[in-house]
């Protein structure tokens, strides 16, 4: 099957990981994205369930449930799609040195990153501008790297918001409401 958003991401995966290209972009880039890894949002995570207190307890595991729901969608589709990373078929692209061996979409950081920041914005509404530009930068950190396509990323926020909601707004609810009947 033919991609019918090939130029799209030909076109932002262009512009963002070569014509954006400066040393501040390099530096800050390589850096955010591993706010949006594993390691950075299970031990964030960890933290606010196990150390937190009331809301942000409860913070911590809603968090927990759309980076759970989230990642499963990823794994999910990336073993449907198998789409190749963007540096393992155009030349010239800025890698960094990164090389990773899974498939590209969607894009798991983005989708973890907007799980989280969702769920921040929603519960916390006061710094929601802060937590989705965060989520927003590592996103676009991902093209930038050349390890995903604009479309991945696409796909990975949507994943997380979508997520998020279902955790904040139906899952949490009824796993609340299962505890206080049992208790």
């Amino acid at each position: 099957m033919k991609n019918p958003f090939k130029a799209f991401d030909n076109f932002f995966i262009n512009l963002i990981n070569k014509q954006m290209r400066n040393p501040f972009f390099d530096f800050l880039f390589y850096h955010i994205t591993n706010i949006g890894g594993a390691i950075s949002l299970i031990t964030i995570t960890a933290l606010l369930i196990f150390f937190g207190k009331g809301k942000y307890k409860v913070l911590g595991i809603k968090i927990a449930f759309a980076l759970i729901l989230s990642g499963i969608i990823v794994q999910i589709l990336k073993r449907i799609f198998t789409r190749s990373r963007p540096y393992w078929i155009l030349k010239n692209l800025n890698t960094y040195g990164i090389d990773l061996r899974d498939y590209s979409f969607p894009s798991g950081h983005s989708a973890a990153s907007f799980a989280v920041a969702v769920i921040i914005a929603l519960n916390f509404p006061k710094i929601s501008i802060i937590v989705i530009v965060l989520a927003l930068l590592i996103a676009i950190s991902r093209i930038y790297l050349a390890v995903h396509y604009p479309t991945d990323v696409a796909a990975g926020i949507i994943i997380g918001i979508v997520s998020s909601l279902l955790v904040n707004y139906k899952l949490y609810p009824l796993i609340n409401l299962y505890i206080k009947n049992k208790l």
